[in-house]
């Protein structure tokens, strides 16, 4: 199952960096990402979306092969395989490019724009749909962006680490040292008493 992640930038461009950020990853195995959203409000309050996934060629192209396919194999039947096969192409195009159109694939445009308008003017946000990832690995990588986690669908353990991580809380901070553990601590203890 795939879990939903939004973290919101300051900056208008940051999303889109943090996108190639997590393209890289995915190119090294590191993370698998189903879908990702780029919203931007503008200065003038208006949002933009950038998808990552172009569902209109998607399935033009899609469309294309299987039309292509068919309609060479109709053509077959009728003795003129190339014209079947141009034909099935166009129609194949245009009927995947259509219900690529219609399609919403992964996040939805609604959700990611109403969440996207209560971000300030010029900032953004980024929208993904996380299959699997190596927790440590990315949170450390991304840790060099500055964000603000807006929703999730992981626990609050995990969304707490990635708040962590976004906020440069983990790089900066070490962890508390707990004195009573420590050795020598129970020689002073009884030192003491």
């Amino acid at each position: 199952m795939s879990e939903l992640i939004v973290v919101a930038f300051d900056e208008p461009n940051k999303a889109e960096e943090v996108l190639s950020e997590l393209r890289e990853l995915q190119r090294e195995y590191l993370i698998d990402l189903e879908d990702a959203v780029i919203a931007v409000r503008r200065p003038d309050g208006k949002v933009q979306l950038k998808q990552s996934v172009n569902v209109v060629g998607m399935g033009a192209t899609q469309g294309g092969l299987w039309g292509g396919l068919w309609g060479m194999l109709v053509g077959l039947l009728f003795l003129n395989p190339l014209v079947g096969f141009a034909l099935g192409i166009m129609v194949g195009a245009g009927t995947g490019a259509l219900a690529g159109a219609l399609a919403d694939y992964g996040i939805d445009d609604d959700f990611a724009r109403k969440l996207a308008k209560t971000l300030k003017p010029d900032s953004s946000a980024i929208f993904i749909l996380v299959r699997k990832m190596q927790p440590e690995k990315v949170l450390a990588d991304l840790a060099r962006f500055r964000g603000r986690v807006l929703r999730t669908s992981l626990s609050p353990e995990q969304e707490a680490r990635l708040q962590e991580a976004l906020s440069g809380m983990a790089a900066s901070s070490p962890p508390p040292a707990n004195t009573a553990n420590a050795p020598g601590a129970g020689a002073a203890q009884a030192a003491h008493s």
